[in-house]
């Protein structure tokens, strides 16, 4: 195999991951153990890991990118002496990533804009309330590659948009309850239309809901939290936003999100080390959750 993607490399330069993939037709996880071992090839990843929280694991502690969407998206591979190729290769990976970045960004506040305009009381909602956006796009880690959607099993392009509304005390459950339903339309509508075809996972909640979960004490209050300790202010108050960022680092739970993205990232490195040196059979029967990815979505259910 390792001949075999040598001579592809020889022919078309860096290529990513997910072109070596489609171009040679093997096992994603025996391509990815003949590039890490390989002393004639190169291995360079754009972007950077994050902690993901997964029921699965134990300490619930995780990396993002799991390491098959990093070596598919994220990892350019060329030849070890031809450094030209594999820079320039990594360069245009990068930029095509920030571009989906953005682009997405930029539709989750025309998304919330839309959201607005659909409610009779605007400024009353902007007034007492925050919106953040959290996942790969706070991370300038946004892809575009297809997957299907969760409740309707239709394609949508790459990484969804994590959207989280938190209202302030005495905000109306009338009005939270309009938005909520206004957000669902916007949903829905982005989902369907075949230009877009992007999907939104949202929740709308009030501060005596965030209160509770800064109690860190069930897996979807440390997912909750997480989300918030990573979002940033899309609209709304920022001064509740602050309240908010506040509210993690008084509680502690900023410091305990560092432990254990610390100990997320001890795991990926035995992770890779064990996917390494295992044998391939035994991987399959034991290991294949170390390379394979698992969706968060405890907030948004």
């Amino acid at each position: 195999m390792e001949e075999e993607l040598i001579k592809l490399l020889e022919e078309k330069g860096a290529l990513t991951g997910a072109e070596i993939v489609q171009t040679l037709s093997h096992d994603p996880l025996l391509l990815w153990r003949t590039c890490k071992r390989s002393s004639h090839i190169a291995i360079q990843t754009v972007g950077q890991r994050y902690l993901r929280l997964d029921r699965e694991v134990q300490g619930f502690a995780r990396l993002s990118p799991s390491i098959l969407r990093e070596f598919l998206t994220y990892s350019v591979i060329g030849l070890s002496e031809d450094c030209g190729s594999l820079s320039k290769k990594a360069q245009e990976v990068d930029a095509h990533i920030q571009q989906v970045s953005d682009m997405k960004l930029g539709l989750a506040k025309n998304i919330f804009t839309a959201v607005l305009n659909r409610l009779e009381n605007d400024s009353l909602v902007r007034e007492g309330m925050c919106a953040l956006l959290a996942g790969d796009i706070v991370y300038g880690m946004a892809h575009d590659v297809p997957r299907p959607e969760r409740s309707t099993g239709k394609l949508v392009k790459g990484s969804d948009m994590d959207l989280v509304v938190v209202v302030d005390d005495g905000f109306p459950k009338a009005l939270m309850e309009r938005m909520d339903e206004a957000i669902y339309q916007e949903k829905q509508k982005v989902l369907m239309t075949p230009h877009l075809r992007e999907e939104i996972d949202y929740v709308v909640k009030d501060l005596a809901r965030v209160r509770k979960q800064m109690g860190f004490d069930t897996f979807k209050h440390m997912v909750a939290c997480k989300i918030l300790q990573e979002g940033m202010f899309l609209s709304g108050r920022e001064d509740l936003f602050r309240r908010i960022k506040a509210m993690l680092q008084e509680k502690g739970i900023t410091g305990k999100l560092m432990d254990m993205e610390n100990r997320a990232r001890r795991r990926r490195k035995k992770a890779e080390h064990y996917l390494l040196t295992a044998e391939p059979d035994r991987i399959k029967h034991e290991g294949l959750s170390l390379f394979y990815p698992t969706e968060e979505s405890q907030e948004f259910e």
